[in-house]
């Protein structure tokens, strides 16, 4: 399956092969749906891949525009563990940034039996028999909220008084579920957490507004939906934040050089998007705009920001549906991506090309930043 060319395995698999036994890719076809005939046809998502100890000379690569269309040939000087047209390197897990860029980080995790989350009919009844617990309810945002616009809230009781959730019959009877939910569970760490069954068991969520990315999105979708959220939006644990995010940040994300970059490395679920912060963006080789393109960026992003406004009943799932999204939407898109290409330095004519690009410039990257490393590292005494 493609999986072996994907996310956190390709590191853990191909350096064996490829440096260990001394292995040479020369064809490869990328990702493709094996059509079978088990019942159910379950969705199964396939490469192919030849290799050998002697390298050819003219290597073959095999695109599909469709996962389910017919393959296009094309020759390839090196093909990399990504199927890329590229240098030989593998993407592994990094705790910060590869380049000077705000950290990423996880939404608020609840981890509660559902029993601090509210539907919007829950929320009402709240309303109308406990008003005073509404200074509990916060907006809530998953990624399915997100995308789809739709609405779900939550108790959040973080630097709350004691004495106004102990007089509260509803809050208390929602915490004695809580805490029977994580006393059942067969994780120690999760039992632990029963002894504060008031809060999430894992808090993040940023004082300031922030930048939200969906963990796991739609494969085909031109561009992952990203945006910015209030600092009183409570996200939960099925995205990722990066907190005091502008629309530089933005419009770098959003674009086609970060999708070249994301759909090449990320995690898959079937064929979907598992975006990660320590494969994808922190991996991420980022340009180095002089001021008057980074300003061309930011005013390009909020043209897409802009363009959103313009259907405020539609979704994202509806604005960026490849069937159904806006004119308007995808010029202002297509400008920002021009403008962001520039930011590199060059003119891309294809996915591809950037894809190897984004390759190179992070063999560059990861090199230096290497050599700067062992340079602090010189001198130290233990």
């Amino acid at each position: 399956t493609n999986s072996i060319c994907q996310g956190e395995q390709v590191p853990i698999l191909w350096p064996e092969l490829i440096h260990k036994f001394g292995l040479q890719i020369n064809f490869a076809h990328q990702t493709f749906k094996w059509n079978n005939e088990a019942r159910g046809k379950a969705a199964v998502y396939c490469v192919i891949i030849g290799f050998a100890l002697a390298g050819w000379k003219e290597k073959k690569l095999f695109y599909y525009a469709a996962v389910t269309g017919k393959p296009e040939e094309t020759t390839a000087n090196q093909i990399n563990a990504y199927l890329v047209d590229a240098p030989m390197i593998f993407i592994e897990n990094r705790k910060t940034p590869l380049c000077k860029a705000p950290h990423m980080v996880f939404g608020n995790m609840p981890n509660d039996g559902g029993y601090l989350l509210l539907s919007e009919d829950e929320r009402q009844l709240v309303a109308e028999k406990e008003p005073d617990m509404l200074q509990f309810v916060k907006r809530f945002m998953g990624s399915k909220e997100f995308i789809n616009n739709s609405t779900r809230y939550c108790l959040w009781f973080a630097g709350s008084e004691p004495h106004k959730l102990r007089g509260n019959s509803l809050i208390k009877h929602k915490l004695q579920r809580v805490k029977q939910y994580r006393e059942q569970s067969p994780r120690e760490a999760t039992r632990k957490l029963a002894l504060s069954p008031a809060f999430f068991c894992e808090i993040r969520q940023t004082d300031t507004d922030y930048l939200l990315i969906p963990r796991v999105s739609s494969e085909k979708r031109m561009y992952i939906p990203i945006g910015f959220m209030p600092q009183d939006v409570i996200t939960g644990d099925s995205c990722l934040v990066i907190p005091n995010a502008g629309l530089y940040e933005f419009g770098i994300l959003t674009s086609v050089m970060h999708m070249a970059w994301t759909r090449r490395v990320c995690g898959r679920l079937e064929m979907r998007y598992r975006y990660s912060a320590s494969i994808v963006y922190n991996n991420f080789p980022w340009p180095q705009p002089v001021d008057k393109q980074k300003t061309s960026i930011e005013k390009a992003a909020l043209a897409v920001l802009d363009a959103r406004a313009r259907f405020p009943n539609s979704s994202l799932a509806d604005l960026y549906d490849p069937l159904t999204m806006p004119p308007e939407l995808l010029k202002a898109h297509q400008k920002l991506d021009k403008v962001v290409d520039k930011a590199y330095g060059r003119e891309f004519a294809n996915d591809g090309e950037r894809a190897a690009y984004l390759f190179e410039l992070y063999q560059k990257l990861s090199r230096e930043l290497f050599r700067d490393e062992k340079k602090r590292g010189k001198g130290r005494r233990l």
